[in-house]
């Protein structure tokens, strides 16, 4: 009897990580009625993070109305799990509340995490955990902590207007007004460890052209950023240019970390170990793992590449599913993926996809299947 471990990330802007779980699962039943399959959807902090860590938890999803990253009103939600609250900053920044034709980094705001943190705050929580990932803003954390009370000031000590590209104007911060309640709650920012604030690699050259900056546009973000790590080293003493985390979604990491003094922790090492995903890697005959794109993003810190690390400890072969097989694909298999499967197989207008993404989860799973058991054949023949 074959089992399967079916540990996948989310579709970004499409399925959550567990909706993508299930299409894997139809897909293996298909051809594996009998098969014992261990469905392990995973959370990075990323989109979708909060709902399934509330169902996960037996916790609550708490609605909260928020800024969005173009300072209009956004339904949002953080979750609750006893003394614990969860923000995802995705949910009130994320760059699926962006309309695509206002993507542009330079002038969204990270100010809706920040009113998710006062959120939970008022909830009464004593410990906050802030998943980052999928952001759509590159402020550097700045909406977030002018949310809390802090004033982000220019050379002549008047504030500056939201957005990225504002912070090359900031020159210091005034913390006078900030929540006191935050010194009586521990604050922990989950991060993609590999995501840092500048520099050829920093958060504004890595990840702006995917959220709508324009190649001009990025360079000011870079510079942007440059300034805003000036201006954090003299308000906290920390060097944050090359902090492991600090660029994570858009430089939120180091703004909270240098102004609220969160402890920035791997994503992985706060939402993998609960899942006791080792032990079920290693119960496994096959590991699938997914996630909406793989390139060569995907091996720096992606759920793929971390499921696959972990089953190849355990000497398990590894599958990993996807909506888009893009440049740098072939890198992943460095890092312990062993076989890359697309789901589309013609030309598909995006809307449609996304419509039919579980199906087209369920057949590229069943067709990929199918194939591994001929190879089974051709080996016992």
């Amino acid at each position: 009897m074959l089992r399967f471990a079916v540990a996948p990330s989310g579709f970004k802007e499409c399925l959550d990580a567990e909706a993508v779980a299930d299409g894997i699962r139809t897909g293996i039943r298909r051809v594996v009625p009998a098969a014992v399959i261990d469905t392990i959807p995973l959370i990075d902090g990323g989109e979708g993070s909060a709902r399934l860590l509330a169902r996960s938890t037996h916790g609550e999803l708490v609605p909260v109305t928020a800024t969005g990253p173009v300072g209009e009103p956004v339904e949002s939600h953080f979750a609750l799990h006893g003394d614990t609250g969860f923000v995802e900053m995705a949910a009130a920044a994320g760059l699926s509340l962006v309309p695509p034709g206002r993507r542009d980094p330079g002038a969204t705001t990270s100010r809706g995490v920040g009113e998710l943190i006062t959120a939970a705050l008022d909830a009464g929580v004593k410990k906050i955990v802030i998943g980052c990932g999928d952001s759509g803003t590159c402020d550097g954390g700045a909406g977030a902590l002018r949310a809390l009370g802090v004033r982000v000031l220019d050379a002549d000590r008047a504030e500056i207007g939201d957005g990225g590209a504002e912070l090359v104007r900031a020159r210091r911060l005034d913390a006078t007004g900030l929540d006191p309640r935050l010194s009586e709650v521990e604050l922990v920012v989950a991060v993609n460890p590999t995501n840092v604030l500048c520099g050829p690699d920093g958060v504004a050259r890595r990840y702006g052209p995917q959220k709508g900056a324009t190649p001009e546009r990025v360079e000011q973000l870079a510079a942007a950023m440059q300034v805003w790590a000036e201006v954090l080293r003299r308000h906290s003493g920390t060097r944050f240019t090359d902090l492991p985390g600090g660029g994570a979604s858009g430089g939120l990491g180091a703004g909270l970390a240098a102004v609220l003094g969160a402890r920035l922790a791997s994503r992985f090492d706060v939402f993998l170990e609960s899942s006791d995903l080792d032990q079920r890697l290693r119960a496994a005959d096959l590991v699938i793992t997914a996630e909406g794109a793989i390139d060569a993003s995907t091996a720096l810190g992606k759920i793929p590449t971390e499921v696959a690390r972990r089953a190849k400890r355990h000497g398990k072969p590894v599958i990993a599913l996807c909506g888009t097989i893009g440049p740098g694909a072939d890198t992943s298999y460095d890092h312990g993926i062993d076989a890359i499967t697309g789901i589309l197989t013609e030309p598909v207008d995006l809307a449609d996809a996304i419509t039919r993404a579980p199906e087209l989860i369920a057949d590229a799973t069943a067709r990929t299947l199918r194939m591994l058991l001929v190879g089974r054949t051709l080996r016992a023949a």
